[in-house]
């Protein structure tokens, strides 16, 4: 492949004097021109989804639509004479740009609210000019505003825009009526609305769609489509003229309140929820509270929907970054109604039947050990101090197994939202301690019973107190079973990526990149070889984690077809790496230093970013893409006070802080700075083969 260096960053963190509040879409030709000054040949974005109220932009609220968050006002069309015309928004957006001037992190509610504020604004003076126009009284349209020179009044022709870009993007139709719905319900959750509206086919939503008492609601959000689109492609095509890729990013999920799982009910399970499974940073696993895929319904419909993604996306991009990409392979699945994700399980999944439990030396009776949860009065009497009141609470959720003193759950109890749903006592504080309780209680098995007789073993089965209680023969007898499935799920797993991954990578002409990071599936290398997706490669995690040092996989041990950054967006930057992480830099000192290199005790500086940068340099893989962060560590003036500030997302965290990351210095400055381009321009040198 084409050797290519690269950057990445958040749309929302750039800067430029056009867009102070916030990065927008047009920001991207000014940062391009900056990009050409440093030979980069990659931008790569996070997400620029409509992710609604949410500030994560892998929380999408549509999977097509763009966020109208990075909409540049002042360039629309209809702003000059709206400006000039409209007292009421000439004096709302000349407050905005008083109360939003550049801020370390930008306030993502405060600054929408703002912005919608004005799109509204907007759209109401275009209305206010048509029906103006409809009466005989049409002001003169401005010079930004469509004309009419050929006779074309301003509505037929902005009418006629509406229509245009409807016919060519179908989905803005459902995402149109899903937003006004919306905002008539406060932005609650389509799933808190009237059932009437809750349940509707994409056949109704299209006549709600044509009625024509709502369509000045709907065709707003069309309008902030149209210009979205607009000027995201113009910024766009300007970087593809620079001759530099732009790369795209396509979160696997969709929030469970988003237009796709409203209007496409069918393409997704909304009893299941996906995550992770239990590790050592996250014990309990991790619920991300999107619902899964049904990838057979999705299959039957010849995976339109996932194809008309990507093909939305190439409007703009030549290249994406597929998120997750371990979970089209097999997504960790946890029950809607659980709290967390340690009773999840693979999907799909192997199993394993009564019957071969019973082969190996497990009667009824072992088997009920295994998969249920036993749970002794005594467990509840030490909160209760009360045997009565121990087992009366017991009893609302239990069921005594025979004399002894011990229970199991109910039948009815399928999940810990039963139990945290149950009334324990009037006492708060004992009512939450019982449940906490019977929570870890519900959690403590060995085997999961999927089906009547078909049973998978706990992720972390090996912590239950059924499996302490085996003998060392009886766990060997398991752990060969548990093997054996494991050995099935494999074919599993690279059928069901061959059969998403292929009509989605092949749908267009972009470069499919996969985000990796995780569990190392067998099956894994194979596939993405197989359909020429790109592996991503975390330097500082890119480790033989099984050797004694855990050294870092030599550079030129690197597949070609692969992705290298020296960060992530879920990761600490690199000064920050440098300065907590010192096991890891004094590893990747053994590996990568000489002469020239600095002391693992230093303190961060230009000079060691510059070390660390030109090393990564020589990684193999065909591009390097590193976050803007860290190149900015070249210019010591650019450092923050506080190295946390200078991080995009703590995962696991929800916060005002995620995802409102700035940089510290304007575009049109960063283009000034012939010194940090130069230095820049040294590293994509080495990458490239120009220097080696």
């Amino acid at each position: 492949m084409e050797r290519k260096t690269g950057v990445v960053v958040p749309l929302s963190a750039l800067y430029t004097k056009d867009c102070v509040a916030v990065g927008d879409f047009l920001a991207l030709k000014d940062f391009a021109d900056f990009c050409e000054q440093c030979a980069f040949s990659v931008i790569q974005l996070l997400p620029v989804n409509d992710s609604g109220t949410h500030s994560s932009p892998y929380s999408g609220l549509s999977a097509f639509a763009l966020h109208p968050l990075y909409i540049r006002i002042s360039a629309l069309p209809e702003f000059e004479e709206a400006y000039k015309g409209n007292r009421t928004f000439a004096s709302a957006y000349r407050a905005f740009v008083k109360e939003f001037g550049y801020q370390r992190r930008f306030d993502y509610e405060k600054v929408l609210a703002e912005k919608t504020k004005l799109l509204h604004l907007l759209y109401a003076h275009i209305e206010k000019r048509i029906a103006a126009e409809e009466k005989g009284k049409s002001p003169a349209a401005g010079p930004n505003v469509v004309s009419a020179k050929d006779g074309t009044g301003f509505k037929d022709k902005f009418t006629a825009e509406l229509d245009r870009f409807v016919r060519g993007n179908s989905w803005v139709i459902y995402y149109a009526v899903f937003k006004n719905l919306k905002d008539s319900a406060m932005q609650a959750s389509w799933k808190q609305w009237d059932e009437n509206l809750r349940t509707l086919s994409r056949k109704q939503i299209e006549l709600r769609w044509d009625n024509r008492a709502l369509k000045s609601s709907h065709n707003f959000f069309v309008w902030c489509q149209l210009r979205a689109a607009e000027q995201f492609k113009a910024s766009a095509d300007y970087v593809r003229s620079k001759n530099i890729t732009l790369k795209g990013d396509i979160p696997i999920l969709m929030n469970e309140d988003s237009a796709d799982c409203w209007a496409w009910p069918e393409f997704f399970n909304q009893e299941l929820r996906a995550g992770s499974p239990p590790d050592g940073e996250n014990p309990l696993g991790q619920n991300w509270g999107f619902p899964t895929y049904s990838w057979d319904r999705i299959a039957a419909d010849q995976y339109t929907w996932w194809k008309n993604r990507v093909k939305c996306a190439a409007n703009y991009y030549d290249a994406f970054r597929i998120d997750h990409v371990l979970g089209f392979f097999r997504i960790w699945a946890v029950s809607s109604r659980e709290s967390t994700a340690f009773l999840g399980h693979t999907m799909p999944y192997a199993s394993f039947t009564r019957g071969d439990l019973e082969a190996i030396g497990f009667d009824e009776g072992r088997i009920h050990w295994l998969s249920e949860p036993h749970i002794p009065t005594k467990l509840i009497e030490d909160i209760t101090w009360n045997h009565d009141e121990a087992t009366a609470m017991l009893g609302k959720v239990c069921e005594r197994v025979g004399n002894e003193e011990l229970w199991n759950f109910k039948k009815a109890v399928r999940a810990d939202g039963d139990i945290y749903a149950a009334h324990f006592s009037d006492d708060e504080r004992k009512d939450n301690a019982v449940k906490q309780a019977l929570a870890l209680a519900w959690r403590d098995r060995t085997l999961i019973e999927m089906e009547k007789g078909t049973f998978i073993p706990v992720y972390s089965h090996g912590n239950s107190t059924a499996w302490k209680s085996l003998s060392w023969e009886e766990q060997q007898k398991l752990e060969k079973l548990f093997d054996e499935t494991k050995q099935k799920e494999n074919e599993l797993w690279r059928k069901q990526a061959l059969d998403v991954l292929t009509p989605i990578c092949t749908a267009t002409g972009m470069t499919a990149c996969a985000e990796d990071l995780g569990v190392n599936l067998a099956c894994m290398p194979e596939v993405l070889s197989k359909l020429s997706i790109l592996s991503l490669k975390v330097i500082r995690w890119n480790r033989e984690w099984e050797k004694g040092g855990q050294p870092y996989v030599p550079f030129e041990d690197f597949p070609e077809l692969s992705v290298s950054t020296t960060s992530v967006h879920d990761s600490s930057t690199l000064r920050q790496w440098w300065n907590t992480e010192k096991q890891s830099v004094e590893a990747y000192l053994a590996m990568c230093g000489g002469a020239e290199a600095p002391e693992k005790d230093a303190a961060f500086s230009a000079d060691i970013a510059a070390f660390c940068l030109k090393t990564a340099a020589r990684t193999k893989s065909a591009w390097l893409i590193n976050p803007l962060q860290d190149y900015l560590f070249l210019e010591q003036s650019y450092y923050l006070e506080n190295p946390d500030e200078e991080r995009i997302n703590v995962p696991g965290s929800v916060n005002s802080f995620n995802w409102t990351y700035r940089i510290p210095v304007s575009v049109e400055d960063l283009l000034k700075n012939k010194a940090l381009q130069e230095k820049i321009k040294t590293i994509t040198a080495i990458h490239d083969g120009e220097t080696h």
